[in-house]
This record gives structure tokens, sequence and C-alpha cells, in this order.
């Protein structure tokens, strides 16, 4: 496919921060994902919660099962933008590489945990992930990730932090979070597919777990106009017995107007922009977009799933075991550092005549944390405390 000439060419990336020759069969970004692929990190998904703690159900989504909607999604609409589908696919699949266990729950504890020591910002863990942790190369730590995918793994970062990858990285992916400038529109459409898909997504397990009822949905503009068009088109869905798939049919739905939309409002806001190169893209204002009817109802969904689901006392309470389990390790990992996997041990004692070394041990020690799944998490704090959490 002839992509439009403000797309991100992988012929033309700002490359690796340590040069390597091109692969013989495969272009740079589809070399991103395959090293995303085949990490570790993106292995230990499969066991980290997005919603659910993995335990609490087999069927539920996880970061990994999260990852390929997302990439899914942003891979069907660069497709009808003409982009790059395989930078948005790496970005995609790498997006969430340094999500805590317990998902935002865990988050939030381990950056409680750090707050005298930087904080902890999942998205700048990702690229530390893929940038430092990852140790597969003889010649260099991490996976070498060309510029545009690191780019667009750094969704968010704080004012601190950008500065502080800028002084490492002199021109480098922290510079747009200084000088307001925009991501590619390939990191731009992952954003929005994150987005996207967990919504949905949210939804289906949800109702799965019985926390929320399709009747409550019926609140929910966004869900409800797609449930009533679904029965139009299939009555007998209104039948108790049909529920589950009266819920894939008006998902679905919903998902491809969402699809359609973006596609749409992108479509209007790069016609009016005009770019003609990566270089003007991300002078302009954000280009990927929901149309404005749409962006309202999206909201709406999400503080609908806010206060229903993410708020449910029963979330609350499994994710406040979870926080607890955080905080618990976190503690006696720093407390005893040898109670760490061999290499984060040896990486702690090195940091005992760093400067700034109880920052630098405390580092290692959110590194180890952030990199376990939910049930060795649980299991550790087990161990360690002698407590069943979860």
């Amino acid at each position: 496919m002839m992509l439009v000439c403000y797309a991100c060419d992988p012929a033309q990336s700002r490359g690796r921060r340590y040069p390597q020759a091109p692969a013989l069969t495969r272009t740079e970004y589809q070399r991103d994902r395959d090293r995303i692929v085949h990490s570790t990190a993106f292995r230990r998904l499969v066991y980290k919660t997005q919603v659910f703690v993995n335990h609490e159900g087999d069927l539920f989504r996880t970061r990994l099962t999260h990852s390929l909607e997302v990439a899914q999604l942003g891979r069907s609409v660069a497709r009808s933008l003409r982009l790059n589908e395989d930078l948005v696919e790496a970005i995609a699949l790498a997006h969430d590489l340094g999500h805590t266990p317990f998902g935002h729950a865990g988050q939030d504890a381990l950056n409680d945990c750090m707050s005298a020591f930087g904080g902890f910002e999942h998205n700048l863990q990702s690229l530390r992930v893929v940038d430092h942790l990852e140790e597969r190369y003889p010649q260099f730590d991490g996976l070498n990730l060309t510029f545009e995918t690191r780019e667009g793994i750094l969704k968010h970062s704080s004012r601190l932090n950008a500065q502080t990858l800028e002084l490492k990285e002199p021109g480098g992916v922290g510079q747009r979070f200084l000088d307001g400038t925009q991501p590619s529109l390939e990191a731009q459409l992952c954003n929005l597919a994150d987005e996207i898909a967990y919504n949905a997504h949210d939804i289906d397990d949800g109702v799965r777990s019985g926390l929320i009822t399709l009747e409550q949905l019926e609140e929910v503009a966004l869900f409800d106009d797609f449930r009533r068009e679904a029965l139009a088109e299939y009555p007998h869905l209104q039948d108790a017995a049909q529920a589950r798939r009266l819920l894939y049919e008006t998902t679905r739905r919903m998902l491809s107007a969402q699809v359609y939309d973006v596609i749409t409002a992108t479509t209007t806001a790069v016609q009016a922009t005009a770019p003609t190169s990566v270089a003007a893209v991300r002078q302009s204002a954000p280009l990927v977009q929901f149309g404005p009817a749409m962006r309202l109802k999206s909201q709406a969904l999400k503080t609908f799933l806010l206060h229903q689901l993410y708020h449910h006392p029963q979330v609350l309470q499994t994710m406040n075991q979870a926080q607890q389990i955080v905080h618990e390790l976190f503690r006696a990992y720093v407390a005893d550092p040898q109670e760490m996997g061999e290499g984060f041990l040896a990486r702690a004692e090195a940091a005992r005549g760093a400067p700034n070394s109880s920052s630098a041990r405390a580092r290692v020690v959110a590194d180890y944390i952030a990199g376990m799944t939910d049930r060795f998490a649980a299991r550790e704090h087990e161990r360690l405390s002698g407590l069943k959490l979860l």
C-alpha cells in the first residue's frame, strides 16, 4: 500500500540509539514489532491485570489481550488512512510493557512508594523496559527500537521526567513534552485505539463479571444506540437466553462506529491542516481524533465505567488488597535487597556507591516490582509476609 506523504516511512526513520545494519527481509518497524513480541516483558502481560485480577476468571482481558486488541483496531484505522500499519502495531504491542501487576491500582501504589524518589509512570517504565531492562543482546541493554516506536510508547510524561530524558538524549523522545509539539500520526492513532479498546472490552468484562448489567448500560447513549439498532434487526435477541449475543452484537457495532468516526474526523482534520511531511504533523495540533458528538459519547461511557465498574465495591476491595501487596513488597525489598532476584540484587548492590544511592536502589526495587505478574507478586508477598491476600 502506498503511504501518504505524512506517514512514517521506515526508510526515513530517525534510527536506533545503537546503529545496526538493516534487516534483509523486514522494514525497521517490522523489526521493532518482532523484537517486542519476543521480549520477556511482552510474555508477562498475559498474567497482568486489566481490570480483574488474573485468578478471578480465565476469560477476562489481560494486558496482553488488551494490547492485541489495540493493535487490531490501530491497524484497521491505519490501513484506511494510509498510515504505517507496522509502526502502529509495534507501538500498540509495546505500550503497556511497563505496567505494574494489578493494573492501575498497582501503578498508583508503586508511584506512592516512589514519591520521594522521582515517582513512577507506567509510560516511562515501558520506555525503560525497551531501552534498558530487557537483556537479550550482547552489544546493548534493551531492545534498541527505532525513535518512532519509542516516541509512541512514551504516551505521557511529566515535565520533570521529560527534562531528565532530554539531558540524556538531546532532541530525543522527551523533547516534545517540553516544546509542545506532537508525535507522529501513528503514535496519535495508538493513543485513541487504546481508549476505544478498553472502553469496549471493559463493558464486556464488566457484564461477564456480573458487576454491571445490560439494563444499566441503557443509560449510556454510545452503547444503547447500538443495542436498539441490533434489536431492531434481530428481535430474537430480546430473549434473555440471547443476552450474550446481544452484548457482542452491540459492542461490535459500537466499535465499528467509533472506527469509522475516527477515520472521518481525522481525514477532515488532515485535509484542513494539509501536512506534507511527518515534520509538519509534529508542528500541527493533534490530528487523530473523534468527531465532537462521538467524543462526548465516549466520555460519557468512560464516566459510567469509572463509577459503575472501576469504583465498584468488589473491584475496590481487590484493588485495596493489591495496593497493600505492592506497598509491603516495596518496603521488604528496600530493607533487604537479597530477597530480590539475582540480577536485581546485583543492580541494587551496584547502586550503593552511586550518587543518590537511596534513589537508585529504590528505582531498582520499582523495576523489579513493575516487572512482576499478578500471581508472582501475590506469591512473593505471601512468602515474605506469611499472609495470603489474593
